[in-house]
């Protein structure tokens, strides 16, 4: 490890230094802890007993070897300045035991062997390409046992989902965070071991094993990573060297919102810490890209705009993805963040912080909030529709609905729609047959596709005995197919980040609730109508130098629990590029067009 570039920020591999590695019948511990007085380590190997670490280089990092192997656990006893002392898991250790239990566990990083060389090799970010993503909790997809550790492991749980995915239409799956964790409830979000898998699905070999059995399928990977701050547990980086060495000293700053502890961004040491762990998760398991969470409070104090730009952590944030760049230019890197500030998505060369998409939560909570109104209160709050596409072309955007929409008392995506139940599910198709449409990457959190009513409870799987009910099943059924048009149709992504790619063709509609847009490419041209008002409306398209229309998807269709049979839903012509539809209360449709053809010369 080059030791200026630790202090400085820019190491990216420290991983590779300091924790626990093997060396044939021996282990070498290091750890940093500039402000210890003594340090031990203890562990199986020594019946825990203590054995002193000897201080190396300038006196701020700490080493020892011992006989030990691979499987034994550990702990560093660091002793502080007053002669008190606490038991540490390791900050860069690999493995842990299972919570409660809090020790380190000694693991090889180059044991396993990745067969999913050719999808690394036309891995890509896929600007141009379909990227349609199931967010999943590992534990609560699937239970073997309703009981709170009844989880598959990262193997089992790979072979029951991903021909889920396949047979479903998502191209990704991204994975909220499995970084070592000791709350369940927290669902990863407060981390005690940045570079450790989480051991409640197995091993670190087994979520490797999980990775490239999804490569070999076609599906790429994603993980939710967390550079913001962490879990205040005093055995692990709280107070780590007796002295506030990864967090603020001072609580107005050094406590986030939700009582963890902030990383000091402007810290060297914290920050090759955090970009070696981010480069960890995709170098050492061949992760596809990171999500990383709550970005605004990283861009402003305590994510408040109003308390100003910390510029330690957009620093931070430009040179840890500049050097995950320049490292894995194939990875994605997309940024969950709520606020406007500006260039998120633009490269760091161009002064931005150099995301390659950016989570769209104004698209989100614009058309949550619209579909949560009463169908009198639309016509007044069309716009808010429209708004989305005035803005975005300023950044890359994903669409998401997420699990931060299904819990809290927030109601399921299903539940959100006006109205009794009856209406709920025309409502809920027409909105995800406009996500479909509208410009943007797809996120879709597990059980949204199922229709489910009871939010998401991180103890128990999916409600999947709703298929037994014939309006789920529809419902799972118009999904599926939905997300096979978006795979399959060029015009739905290829040019989405180009003005060309999209063009209203009529949001003037206010009182009758109607929308109506093409999405373009070089060979495909789509058209899609909505009606989000409670009464059908007769609405006369004319589509410049279109001969017809081929149906591609209709949401009122009886195959999907709506009310029109199939045969209903036929190709057009259309006189002089003109026809009259009739469109479905709470509905959506979606043609092919095709053009006139130019007469022979």
């Amino acid at each position: 490890m080059d030791y200026y570039n630790f202090y400085t920020g820019r190491e990216f591999e420290a991983y590779r230094f300091l924790g626990a590695h093997v060396e044939g019948d021996t282990v070498c511990f290091r750890t940093f802890a500039p402000a210890a007085a003594r340090i031990s380590v203890i562990g199986d190997f020594s019946s825990w007993q203590e054995i002193e670490m000897a201080k190396i280089y300038d006196g701020n990092f700490w080493e020892c070897r011992v006989p030990a192997k691979a499987g034994m656990r550990y702990k560093y006893r660091i002793t502080r300045g007053d002669g008190s002392f606490l038991d540490h898991c390791d900050p860069y250790g690999f493995s842990s035991e299972l919570r409660p239990q809090t020790a380190s566990v000694i693991v090889g990083l180059d044991n396993y062997e990745f067969q999913d060389r050719q999808w690394l090799r036309r891995r890509s970010t896929a600007v141009q390409k379909p990227v349609n993503i199931y967010e999943l909790h590992f534990g609560s997809w699937r239970k073997k046992a309703e009981k709170e550790d009844g989880w598959y492991s990262y193997e089992e749980l790979g072979e029951l989902l991903i021909p889920y995915l396949k047979e479903n239409g998502y191209n990704y799956v991204e994975l909220l965070p499995l970084s070592e964790h000791p709350s369940d409830e927290s669902w990863g979000y407060q981390n005690t071991g940045f570079f450790a898998p989480t051991s409640r699905y197995g091993t670190p070999d087994g979520l490797r094993a999980f990775v490239d059995q999804c490569h070999q399928n076609g599906v790429g990977v994603i993980m939710d990573f967390v550079p913001v701050h962490f879990a205040v547990d005093d055995y692990a980086l709280w107070n780590y060297d007796g002295t506030a060495l990864y967090e603020y000293p001072h609580a107005d700053v050094g406590r986030s919102e939700w009582g963890s502890c902030n990383f000091m961004h402007s810290r060297g040491e914290v920050r090759s810490f955090l970009q070696s762990a981010a480069y960890f998760w995709l170098k050492e398991f061949h992760f596809d890209g990171l999500r990383m969470d709550a970005v605004s409070n990283l861009i402003y104090w305590q994510g408040d705009p109003a308390r100003g730009v910390n510029d330690g952590a957009v620093r931070f944030l430009r040179e840890m993805n500049a050097g995950l760049k320049a490292r894995m230019p194939d990875a994605m890197l997309i940024a969950e963040d709520s606020s406007a500030y500006e260039g998120v998505t633009r490269p760091v060369s161009e002064n931005g912080l150099g995301f390659d998409y950016k989570w769209d939560l104004g698209w989100m909570n614009d058309t949550l909030s619209y579909f949560q109104s009463s169908p009198e209160q639309r016509a007044e709050r069309y716009h808010s529709l429209t708004f989305s596409m005035y803005y975005y072309y300023n950044e890359r955007y994903l669409l998401p609905l997420s699990h931060d929409e299904v819990v809290h008392g927030k109601a399921t995506i299903l539940q959100k729609m006006n109205g009794g139940y009856e209406d709920k599910f025309p409502q809920a198709r027409a909105l995800y047959l406009y996500m479909t449409a509208h410009p943007g990457k797809k996120l879709n959190f597990m059980g949204n596709e199922l229709g489910q009513f009871r939010e998401w409870d991180e103890k128990r799987e999916q409600d999947w005995s709703l298929l037994e009910n014939p309006n789920h099943d529809a419902f799972h059924r118009y999904i599926r197919e939905l997300n096979q048009l978006y795979l399959k149709s060029p015009a739905l992504y290829q040019l989405e980040q180009f003005r060309e790619g999209f063009r209203w063709v009529d949001c003037h509609q206010e009182a009758k609730c109607v929308y109506v847009f093409e999405r373009i490419c070089p060979k495909q041209r789509m058209v899609f109508l909505f009606n989000f008002s409670a009464c059908p409306q007769t609405y006369l398209l004319r589509l410049e130098g279109a001969a017809a229309l081929k149906p591609l998807v209709d949401s009122d269709q009886k195959k999907y629990g709506g009310a029109a049979p199939a045969d209903a839903f036929q190709r057009i012509s259309l006189k002089e590029g003109g026809t009259a539809l009739l469109l479905p209360r709470f509905s959506g449709r979606g043609y092919l067009v095709e053009e006139k053809k130019e007469p022979e010369k």
